[in-house]
């Protein structure tokens, strides 16, 4: 209870320095923004945060995820001034969201499986809600690999599912050869549409595997600028520059950077 009190005051601290920074006498910077400008901010936090817990950073974690609640703050100071809503509204709405939709906690509904609470909560979402379809809430701003994954989530609750994830590497394979022939036809329709399913398919057999597709595609991406640096450098110490390498020379370095970076 004590670290609640004391994390109560440091809020209520970071609640009043925002109020500060967009007051009368408040910074010039923080009084110009405005939500569309600070959602910017908000997801660049967001994926900062998440390099830190890829990357098992604890304190740079840390640090993050005091940027990201910096953000949430200032956005909630953006919409009092606008007299929408206030941070006090915000934190009264997830308490009331997180105990309800907990009612074998918080309450006297017996769940005793992981799988049974998921399927509570995709219920009262879809209630509370009020949508038509367990899909109406995928967000149109999400990455399309992440809607991907949680189009899959929301449907395997359901049991719309395979039920190895061998199965639906089998769906990708089938893609890859739909893909070939569109290829081989020459037709730009189906090449781009078969493209799309062996991108949906991959997330699926990612889903399956208990990985998530965003943060290891995230993973191979800084592994890649790692290993194509590596080739830079290399090139460096040999006096040549990225223009003057053959592919046979990027490869033999590659080959040498792929056993030093993994």
């Amino acid at each position: 209870m004590k670290e609640a009190e004391t994390a109560g005051k440091k809020f209520e601290q970071l609640i009043k320095i925002l109020d500060t920074l967009r007051g009368e006498h408040g910074c010039p910077w923080d009084k110009e923004q405005d939500e569309k400008s600070i959602s910017n901010y908000f997801l660049e936090e967001v994926y900062e945060a998440l390099d830190a817990i890829t990357s098992k950073d604890a304190k740079t974690l840390a640090e993050e995820l005091g940027d990201v609640l910096m953000e949430v703050v200032f956005l909630a100071r953006i919409y009092k001034e606008k007299r929408e809503f206030t941070i006090t509204d915000v934190l009264e709405g997830i308490n009331q969201k997180m105990i309800r939709r907990h009612p074998h906690v918080f309450g006297e509904k017996l769940i005793r499986t992981s799988k049974r609470v998921l399927d509570e909560w995709q219920r009262q979402k879809k209630e509370e809600k009020e949508r038509q379809s367990l899909l109406d809430g995928i967000s149109d701003s999400s990455p399309s690999l992440l809607a991907a994954f949680h189009i899959g989530l929301s449907v395997s609750s359901y049991g719309f599912d395979w039920k190895q994830p061998q199965q639906a590497l089998q769906k990708v394979k089938e893609e890859v050869s739909e893909l070939e022939r569109a290829l081989e036809e020459k037709k730009e329709e189906e090449v781009f549409r078969e493209l799309g399913d062996i991108f949906f398919s991959m997330v699926n057999v990612s889903r399956l595997l208990g990985i998530n597709p965003e943060i290891a595609l995230r993973g191979t991406n800084k592994k890649f600028i790692k290993r194509f640096k590596f080739i830079e450098e290399r090139l460096k110490e040999r006096g040549r520059e990225l223009g003057q390498a053959t592919l046979e020379e990027m490869d033999e370095i590659w080959e040498e950077a792929k056993e030093k970076i993994r």
